[in-house]
């Protein structure tokens, strides 16, 4: 049965109902060995009659020719589908790039953790022509949209797949953070900083800090303290149409980062606005796929699965 809650299957429809026919091909840069497994997984797929485009830093990194080397707004504009070998890093950073295309994204772990790097490398080959050929499960990851405004001037946007992160460098005190939701004053806090995250980045960053798990499909935005200085100040999940506003009342050297990728500093004063953005990440996911799987092998919990489980 295709449907299922939260996923459903989809009959080989990528981008905007059209079937999958282009593929790019992203790899983690200057990671060592990933060459090989990116050449054969390119052989693969353009052997079933697909068309193969590389992005151009892996194109370039892996010295491989006769495939087009695209860039990520190329790649949004041409292709219909992403697969992404590396780690969950790649998957953040590309996704953030081609969420305004709608391309959906794939993704092979060839590194550490992978909470949505989800194929294990050594089956690949098999996976990933199915998915193509129409058995997959579609779901959409929401993103978190950011602006800095500083004297009333915006000075920087971003958006963010996992999480945006207001913290003190570690040589300097705590900071204090003046925080709002939807216009409404929320408390004045004390700490090394706050995470702003998505479901997706509640297993990150703010998983760590001890926030709790948001499951990807529920429509929530967390806000964790780091090492808050009154331990009354708790995590909260709060709508996912919450507007929150961060200033910085007091601290030195405070920074903000976007999924640990970009950041900027801060000044006293400056306030950091935070909503849900209005494009969507959608991933594929293997027929069967299953959260609670992903979450009982990546965070080691017990697990003894009576005959009747179909998850595992």
């Amino acid at each position: 049965m295709c449907a299922r809650r939260f996923l459903w299957c989809n009959s080989g429809h990528g981008k905007k109902g059209r079937r999958l026919k282009t593929v790019a091909l992203i790899g983690r840069a200057n990671t060592p060995g990933i060459a090989e497994p990116l050449k054969t997984l390119a052989a693969c797929i353009a052997g079933k009659g697909y068309t193969v485009v590389f992005e151009a830093e892996t194109g370039a990194d892996i010295g491989l020719d006769g495939y087009d080397r695209l860039t990520p707004p190329q790649i949004g504009e041409r292709a219909d589908v992403a697969v992404v070998v590396g780690g969950d890093g790649t998957m953040l950073g590309i996704g953030r790039e081609l969420a305004p295309f709608g391309t959906p994204l794939i993704g092979i772990n060839a590194g550490r953790l992978g909470f949505i790097t989800d194929i294990p490398l050594g089956e690949m080959l098999t996976v990933v022509p199915q998915m193509l050929a129409g058995a997959f499960e579609r779901e959409e990851r929401k993103l978190l949209e950011s602006r800095i405004r500083r004297d009333g001037q915006t000075i920087f946007r971003a958006v963010a797949l996992n999480d945006v992160v207001v913290n003190r460098s570690g040589f300097s005190g705590m900071a204090e953070l003046r925080v709002s939701v939807d216009g409404r004053f929320m408390y004045n806090q004390r700490s090394d900083g706050l995470i702003v995250a998505t479901p997706t980045g509640s297993t990150a960053y703010a998983l760590s800090s001890q926030g709790p798990i948001l499951h990807p499909q529920l429509g929530g935005i967390v806000l964790v303290p780091i090492a808050p200085h009154a331990l009354s100040n708790r995590p909260i999940v709060l709508p996912d149409d919450s507007e929150i506003a961060i200033q910085i009342v007091a601290g030195r050297d405070v920074n903000v980062n976007f999924d640990m990728q970009a950041f900027t500093a801060l000044e006293l004063n400056d306030v950091i606005e935070v909503r849900r953005a209005t494009h969507t990440v959608p991933f594929l996911h293997p027929v069967g796929h299953s959260h609670f799987a992903t979450l009982r092998k990546k965070l080691h919990w017990n697990e003894y699965p009576s005959h009747e489980d179909d998850d595992a």
